[in-house]
């Protein structure tokens, strides 16, 4: 099933039109979304994903959010939910209209999880590194290209994992020209190295990731160290364990990297993912 609420809480029809032929966000793909997870009733981390929203939405120079809205449409909709017990929540905000008022264009829609999103956390993926085509420098530089916002225009990231099925792999790890690891399409990048999880800083470009966030709280409750800092190509190759994290598929291992197996690490996932569920 899926369900549709607006920003005042009103459920619509998710299979009537909502959005105007002029949205700015259909034309240009000029607005931000979030997907959050939610779990028995429950949207994982739904602070971190608004606060998010509203950075995102600065970056784009976009009418602050509503908060108290949001939160009201969120409950709409999974007070409607009928579905199981977990399901994928998108919000979604625009600039609205080309020939409107101004008023943004705001709504939540909830789905189903893939169903290869559910089987590969269990048996992990294959992954492709990807040139992202910019070093971390150019992030302060370029404020306009919007790198680290969640921005609607993300045909580049499904290109890349369209590239990725069509050469055998199942996702893609971009990396920087320099070398730099940067992060997936729809991913954060997690490496395990002994006791220690790394991942990639948001000041080299990316997104920051909510899933990441919690996974890392959970594992300094447990006497794990965390790291934020850059990472090399030749440090994911020597961890003890790759990951990608992300809201809907939690933490997936990723078990080959451009087609050379890695280390095959079922307890230390299981592990990860524990820590990951202890937060909840």
């Amino acid at each position: 099933m899926r369900v549709l609420a607006t920003l005042d809480g009103t459920l619509v029809d998710p299979d009537q039109p909502l959005v105007t032929a002029d949205d700015v966000g259909l034309l240009r793909g000029d607005g931000i979304f979030e997907t959050i997870l939610v779990v028995n009733g429950q949207p994982r981390e739904l602070g971190p994903h608004l606060d998010r929203l509203a950075r995102s939405a600065a970056m784009l120079e976009l009418p602050v959010p509503d908060r108290a809205a949001w939160e009201r449409c969120v409950e709409a909709v999974l007070e409607a939910w009928q579905g199981g017990p977990e399901f994928a929540l998108r919000l979604v905000y625009t600039r609205g209209r080309e020939t409107g008022d101004g008023t943004p264009t705001g709504f939540a829609m909830a789905g189903p999880i893939a169903e290869k999103t559910l089987r590969r956390r269990e048996t992990g993926v294959a992954a492709i590194t990807l040139d992202r085509g910019y070093n971390p420098d150019l992030v302060a530089r370029a404020p306009w290209l919007l790198l680290g916002s969640k921005s609607l225009s993300y045909a580049i990231n499904m290109a890349a994992i369209r590239y990725a099925d069509a050469n055998g792999a199942d996702e893609v790890i971009f990396l920087a020209p320099d070398g730099s690891v940067l992060e997936g399409p729809t991913s954060t990048v997690v490496i395990a190295d002994g006791n220690t999880l790394r991942t990639t800083p948001p000041s080299q470009g990316i997104l920051e990731g909510t899933t990441q966030g919690a996974l890392f709280r959970a594992a300094e409750k447990a006497g794990w160290s965390t790291k934020v800092e850059p990472l090399r190509m030749s440090d994911l190759r020597a961890a003890d364990g790759l990951f990608l994290a992300s809201s809907v598929r939690k933490i997936t291992r990723v078990h080959t990297l451009d087609g050379t197996p890695l280390a095959d690490v079922p307890a230390l996932h299981a592990e990860l993912n524990a820590l990951y569920e202890s937060e909840y």
